[in-house]
């Protein structure tokens, strides 16, 4: 039986079926949809999974993002069932949609279960994965697997095209960091509002630190971070100390720390964490997202993390370099950084306090931060504008374009 015509005509409807699997993928959907909504208008139709962003932007969806977005391996044993269920509804969903373009956002766990079997039954119709799995760091072998299924995929991380062309990955282009767009408002922030609403001493430097959002990883952390924080504040000046969190981890956050020698100033949302790495001479973070948000406020750091006995016996089997964002995008390792018997309070405190005072290594640090924009600079407008391009191209000219 022959398949179905499913290239686009610029001036008809664009048919997109798009995937989402938890709110960070959402956000990235929602904005990339915006921008295709913007030049289409009501000649868009969208369906599939996602949530306000992506519905915002038009998508009808087909259940709740919340079914699917599942974290931790005890959640989702429980919801296995369901989750199943899910695949293979949002597969038998989109082939009665019939899209020109399926597009994939990460959480490859749930959506690339969707894309290769939608590839199965329509091969016909390109498949676009808006950002890659960590293939450079871990599986890399999953790298060659979705090239059977992934027509093309667009990267958050400079670096990523070059990883997946020697992996054996699907073509691939950068289309910028999300965090690209925000630099030049990062570090033009003026956080003075902020250091006097906290009540800040004058003269005192400032310390950010990030023991992570997961609660889990809050309570492996802090308690090296309360024994580093605790040599600090034998410095002559001891540093003023601030702790970011989410709203929801505010009260575990406070009983954790309630018994620091240097009581950290808790605040919450976007704009006071920004606000305060522009305060901050220096960081104490753990390993994840929040090392390129800092690279991408300047703020000098160090990096700590926990993966646990396990993952740490098997961190032989990783491909990369290093576990921190910022210096993979920077191709060398301006953060130093601790994993798990390396993390000593005392090496992690003075490793900070060269960050504190004027000291060479304080020096390195700025060079490389100065660094950051231009390799995550988008080669377009925007990301979004980017990966539209990419879109309305494999819609119009297929699978080969």
């Amino acid at each position: 039986m022959a398949m179905p015509e499913t290239r686009w005509r610029p001036g008809q409807p664009l048919r997109v079926f798009a995937v989402a699997g938890e709110h960070s993928g959402d956000r990235l959907g929602g904005k990339l949809l915006a921008v295709l909504r913007a030049r289409l208008g009501d000649q868009l139709i969208v369906a599939g999974v996602g949530a306000e962003d992506m519905l915002a932007a038009g998508l009808k969806p087909i259940f709740p993002m919340s079914d699917i977005a599942v974290m931790g391996l005890g959640d989702v044993l429980k919801r296995l069932p369901l989750l199943v269920r899910r695949v293979y509804q949002t597969v038998a969903a989109a082939r009665v949609f019939d899209p020109h373009v399926l597009l994939i956002v990460d959480s490859p766990d749930f959506t690339h279960q969707v894309a290769s079997r939608f590839r199965s039954q329509r091969p016909d119709v390109p498949i676009i994965d808006y950002v890659s799995p960590t293939v450079w760091a871990w599986r890399p072998g999953r790298a060659r697997k979705m090239a059977a299924y992934t027509d093309h995929l667009l990267a958050l991380l400079p670096f990523e095209p070059a990883a997946h062309a020697r992996l054996g990955g699907p073509p691939c282009s950068y289309v910028g960091h999300p965090l690209a767009e925000r630099i030049a408002w990062m570090r033009g922030l003026d956080p003075a509002a902020l250091a006097a609403r906290l009540g800040l001493a004058r003269g005192r430097p400032v310390l950010v630190v990030l023991p992570g959002s997961r609660h889990g990883v809050i309570k492996r952390m802090l308690p090296d971070f309360r024994e580093t924080v605790r040599l600090l504040s034998t410095r002559p000046v001891p540093p003023e100390v601030i702790l970011p969190t989410i709203e929801e981890r505010r009260g575990d956050v406070a009983a954790l720390t309630a018994d620091w020698p240097l009581q950290p100033h808790i605040v919450t949302g976007e704009d006071d964490k920004f606000a305060a790495f522009r305060l901050a001479r220096a960081a104490l973070a753990a390993s994840g997202t929040v090392t390129l948000e800092l690279a991408a406020a300047g703020t000098p750091a160090v990096v700590a993390y926990r993966i646990g006995k396990v993952a740490y016996q098997l961190k032989w089997l990783t491909n990369a370099p290093s576990i921190v964002l910022a210096n993979l995008v920077l191709g060398h390792n301006m953060y130093p950084e601790y994993l798990d018997p390396d993390i000593n309070s005392r090496v992690l405190a003075e490793r900070v306090g060269e960050l504190l005072d004027d000291t060479p290594a304080r020096a390195v640090q700025l060079a490389g931060l100065a660094e950051i924009p231009g390799k995550l600079a988008p080669p377009a407008i925007s990301p979004s504008e980017a990966g539209a391009e990419i879109i309305l191209r494999f819609a119009e000219h297929g699978r080969g374009a």
